[in-house]
């Protein structure tokens, strides 16, 4: 198994410092979904240009949606055809059209 590559103190604080940060705008995201202040077309929009969110898991999202648990939301990815490790910079238009219009419904 490779090793991780050596880094120095600060090279590992400014790491750690890093994550930390993303971490905290992905929950804030996801609290943002939860309440209604952002939608799922906004949302998908704005992973077109911002690189935090664009990673963030699709299912991890859709559980984030109210009305969807973890049951529902990987029936529903399953219905569309998305992968469970596809994040949502790595959806086509089709499916984002499919996930929009599913969701929608609800």
């Amino acid at each position: 198994m490779p090793q991780p590559p050596a880094l120095t103190a600060e090279q590992r604080q400014a790491a750690l410092e890093k994550a930390a940060k993303v971490r905290r705008e992905r929950a804030e995201v996801k609290e943002r979904l939860k309440m209604g202040s952002l939608t799922l077309a906004q949302l998908l929009s704005q992973a077109e240009s911002d690189e935090t969110v664009g990673k963030m898991k699709v299912v991890s999202v859709l559980e984030s949606l109210p009305g969807l648990g973890k049951v529902k939301a990987r029936r529903l990815m399953a219905a569309v055809g998305i992968a469970e490790s596809r994040r949502l910079q790595g959806l086509g238009a089709k499916q984002r059209a499919d996930l929009l219009e599913q969701t929608a419904s609800r």
